[in-house]
């Protein structure tokens, strides 16, 4: 399979959660639309992994899981999901710490609790 680049991925996430939103509508927990987003991308032949752990050092201590990936796409695109009324300044930050700590070039934040998935959706560059 040929090599697909961060932004062919980006519009294949997309248009698969675009589908998802418009079956369930908004409201559902965070796990529900990973789950589906995950069968999706899994369906349409990309590799889509759930809760991926990522270590991490501080100083002495390792932990073996630092965080977790909700999903991690072709192990180029990192997938936040929320599920909340409104995103905080904190879930920006949060992702943009995990693309970078992942040492990954692009990810996206997708909060599936809105009327318009559009306006859920916001995308976040590490050296893109």
């Amino acid at each position: 399979m040929e090599q697909k680049t961060e932004n062919q991925i980006c519009t294949a996430i997309l248009d698969q959660a675009f589908k998802i939103h418009t079956e369930l509508g908004p409201g559902l927990l965070e796990s529900v639309y990973e789950k589906c987003l995950q069968y999706e991308l899994t369906q349409a032949g990309y590799i889509a992994e759930a809760q991926v752990p990522v270590p991490m050092n501080y100083k002495t201590i390792r932990f073996e899981a630092g965080f977790r990936i909700d999903l991690l796409v072709e192990n180029k695109v990192l997938v936040e999901i929320k599920s909340t009324e409104n995103l905080a300044a904190v879930h920006f930050a949060q992702t943009l710490t995990y693309i970078k700590m992942k040492d990954i070039k692009l990810g996206l934040l997708i909060n599936f609790n809105t009327k318009h998935l559009k306006d859920g959706i916001h995308r976040i560059a590490n050296k893109l």
